[in-house]
């Protein structure tokens, strides 16, 4: 033999070596050390024990006689077994893995291993898919089996089976993220039953999922629309797992880090690929102006959500950040670039819908109401979420500064929009949905905007008003730019 042919054996050596230095150590403790856990084998005994004896009852029922196609109620009920461990066990597991680390306050330990807390959530979720992995290996011999018994057709399970796995990689970092949320024993309990509730939902939404696919996969799959229905169900779980990694890394990152880039980042990415996702069913949709209205109202609400996290920053940053950031640098930490970075998404993202709804040929409502209330709805969220941080940030005393005050703020404050002026209304003796009245309340405001006076044939709100309270919003914004402004000075000059 040649001593330049290196034998086989050496080589698969060799890859072994240098997959061990690439592998994440920390994904090799957690699956040792969830793998000798009680839950782990309790779990996977019940799970195969459950699928063995259905199977043994469907050899049974084929047996006796029947040859009525049957898989798809074998294939259900084998895909419920392995769905409770992926969609409830797994997750929560993978939350109070990270809980634990810093009740413990063993985070501190992990970190010093150099690793950095994106290493380490990526190897704690790693851990808990390949654990998923495991179980999937043991139940997936039985869903093949169900196709053997008739009635279900191989796409159906491959499409359930794909979606289950998106399911939950989303559940799995979103176990992960809630982790990151609460701080105190106090937060952290009540976390642990939001967690709770969260992933009943979620078992219940997958397991739904599950049997109207499987039942009526192939009849849906004859249908043109339901591969985009399916598509942009794919694009949720994937963008919103992303945007949720991307908080947990910035939420156990060092203040002398730039933590706001990655969450910000992925929130930028997905409002661009999202504007093209609805732009295609925009334009599959016979181009619908009442489509791009509605993807209009989600987007802004997804961006409402987003902006109580990404403007209720903590003001100025840290000293090593400073010397290379700019005016217009909106990825770095502060509450003043974060406002900024969200207004520009609000006003990029309305400016998209409006335009596609005036190259909107198909309508069957009135084209200037939904224009009308495409407008009012983003200078309400903007008009409150100013309001809230003005609230709490102008103050000299630092007593409702806090990011979690401020949203509790804005929270409050829409509530008493949406309430106070209807009651004020019915007081007067008026319509509880009396225009002037109501031209601050987000929810009976925006109603209004997009309503058509056919008697009049004109818009029930008119153009007038909508400037009204654009200016209002945009003096509100000039006002809590310029307050964030000062006290990121003040933070810079301690």
């Amino acid at each position: 033999m040649s001593e330049d042919v290196v034998p086989l054996p050496s080589r698969w050596a060799r890859l072994a070596e240098r997959l061990g230095e690439r592998l994440n150590p920390l994904v090799v403790k957690e699956v040792r050390q969830g793998l000798r856990t009680r839950l782990f084998w309790v779990c996977f005994g019940l799970m195969l024990l459950a699928c063995l004896l259905v199977a043994l009852l469907a050899y049974g029922d084929m047996r006796g006689g029947s040859y009525r196609p049957k898989g798809q109620t074998y294939f259900f009920t084998f895909f419920v077994f392995l769905g409770l461990v992926h969609f409830f066990i797994i997750p929560y597991s993978a939350y109070r893995s990270l809980a634990r680390e810093r009740e413990d306050e063993t985070w501190v330990l992990l970190t010093l291993t150099g690793l950095g807390p994106r290493r380490i959530l990526r190897g704690k979720v790693a851990s808990f898919l390949i654990q998923a992995g495991l179980y999937a290996s043991a139940a997936g011999p039985f869903l093949l089996f169900s196709y053997y018994l008739n009635g279900i057709e191989l796409p159906s399970i491959l499409v359930v089976l794909g979606l289950g796995a998106l399911w939950l990689v989303f559940l799995t970092v979103l176990g992960v993220c809630a982790a990151t949320l609460a701080e105190g024993r106090l937060g952290r309990a009540f976390m642990h039953f939001v967690v709770l509730g969260v992933l009943a939902g979620g078992v219940a939404q997958g397991l739904g999922g599950a049997f109207a696919l499987s039942s009526g996969g192939a009849r849906m799959m004859r249908d043109n629309d339901f591969f985009a229905v399916v598509g942009v169900a794919m694009w949720l779980m994937v963008s919103y797992g992303v945007l949720l990694f991307e908080t947990a890394v910035s939420r156990l990152s060092l203040s002398t880090e730039d933590y706001t880039r990655g969450p910000r980042r992925a929130l930028l990415l997905q409002m661009v690929l999202s504007a093209l996702v609805v732009m295609g069913l925009w334009w599959q949709e016979s181009q619908e102006q009442e489509l791009a209205f509605a993807g209009g109202i989600l987007g802004g609400l997804h961006l409402t959500l987003a902006g109580l996290f990404v403007a209720t920053d903590v003001d100025g940053q840290a000293r090593p950040l400073r010397a290379k950031t700019r005016a217009w640098s909106l990825l770095r930490p502060g509450a003043l670039r974060g406002f900024r970075f969200i207004v520009v998404l609000l006003l990029a993202w309305t400016v998209f819908i409006l335009l596609l709804q005036w190259d909107s040929p198909g309508t069957r409502t009135n084209r200037e109401t939904l224009m009308l209330a495409t407008g009012a709805g983003t200078a309400y969220v903007l008009l409150f979420l100013s309001v809230a941080l003005l609230l709490g940030r102008m103050p000299r005393s630092d007593r409702w500064a806090s990011p979690v005050s401020v949203r509790l703020l804005f929270v409050a404050l829409v509530g008493l929009g949406c309430v106070v002026p209807p009651l004020v209304a019915l007081l007067l003796g008026l319509e509880s949905n009396h225009g002037l009245l109501n031209l601050f309340n987000p929810v009976v405001g925006t109603v209004n905007f997009a309503a058509y006076d056919y008697m009049a044939e004109r818009p029930q709100m008119p153009v007038e008003l909508l400037l009204v309270l654009s200016v209002v919003t945009v003096l509100a914004v000039f006002a809590t730019d310029r307050v964030l402004a000062r006290r990121e000075r003040q933070a810079h000059e301690a």
